[in-house]
């Protein structure tokens, strides 16, 4: 009794702050219009934003009006075929919650004079930071990517709502571009991670940090009805001395492939040196939503997960 008690008490003394449009009821829609060489259609991207419609084939500018997110929508200008990729849109959930985030992983197609030229497999991802368009080439997918926003709190979990369709089957696709795609073993599952860091800069313009905190959830299986107010938990400190950490999980560890404009405005590596002691201040928080975990370009052609009502929960 005693117990239960104390639990009680310590969950009335938590409370839960919705992120910066992360209740998913505002989008800006963008129309481009593709290369006539690829087809000439109209692709629709939707970032999530504040409410706006774009007609003009032009990179999105991420980070303003206050808005913390970026997506894995893109405008691609490659020798000059313009294309959009979309893997990340807005969906009807009910009258009570409005609108949520729909995240599909899919293969892509870039298509020219009536041959295949592009096949590439995209997860639909929604994260903190800033996707610098137009994207140039597939070869590096991070090139383009500013990962995590400034903050300088202590959350002890992230709450969200969920449902995911998740593949049973134990294959993956490799798809990277211009060689066939391939089937190999292995398991696509949806992932939600939560990187606090504390990052400097030296004189070179290199980008350093020590990992403050850790919050990590892998979704294997299907969940077909809602599931609200989800936690997952965020942890301080080294996690590799805990039961929590595996070693195969690179998503845990300090080797993330994350980059980050430093203050010369070029996007480069940020180097994480080792787990920073308990009590530590973060300067950065890094969210990720995706419904695939594998490096870029790989993953299952089916999965989705849906998202709504992003939360940091604080003591």
């Amino acid at each position: 009794m005693l117990a239960l008690a104390a639990n009680v008490a310590l969950f009335a003394q938590q409370h839960a702050e919705l992120l910066p449009y992360a209740d998913f009821e505002q989008w800006a829609v963008r129309y481009i219009k593709e290369s006539g060489i690829i087809g000439g259609n109209t692709a629709v991207l939707y970032a999530v934003a504040p409410t706006d419609t774009i007609r003009e084939n032009k990179p999105f500018k991420y980070g303003t009006k206050g808005n913390i997110w970026s997506v894995s929508n893109a405008y691609a200008k490659v020798s000059g075929v313009e294309k959009g990729s979309g893997t990340l849109r807005p969906e009807y959930r009910d009258k009570a919650n409005g609108y949520c985030c729909r995240l599909d992983s899919k293969l892509e197609t870039v298509t020219a004079l009536g041959f295949i030229d592009i096949r590439v497999l995209v997860s639909g991802t929604l994260f903190t930071g800033r996707n610098i368009e137009p994207i140039r080439t597939q070869k590096d997918p991070y090139q383009n990517i500013d990962f995590g926003v400034p903050f300088t709190r202590r959350p002890v979990a992230l709450r969200y709502d969920y449902k995911a369709k998740i593949s049973p089957e134990n294959t993956i696709l490799i798809a990277k571009g211009f060689s066939k795609p391939k089937k190999v073993a292995g398991h696509a599952e949806g992932q939600i991670l939560v990187v606090l860091q504390k990052r400097w800069e030296d004189a070179e313009g290199n980008l350093y940090a020590e990992r403050v905190g850790t919050g990590f959830e892998r979704i294997v299986s299907d969940q077909n009805e809602w599931v609200n107010d989800h936690d997952v938990p965020i942890f301080y400190g080294d996690m590799t001395q805990t039961d929590i950490y595996k070693k195969y999980n690179l998503s845990m560890g300090l080797c993330l492939p994350m980059r980050a404009t430093n203050s010369k405005g070029k996007i480069v590596p940020v180097k994480e040196v080792g787990w920073a002691p308990v009590g530590t201040q973060p300067t950065h928080i890094i969210i990720n939503m995706a419904s695939g975990y594998h490096e870029a370009f790989v993953g299952y052609d089916g999965n989705t997960l849906w998202i709504d009502n992003v939360k940091l929960v604080y003591e």
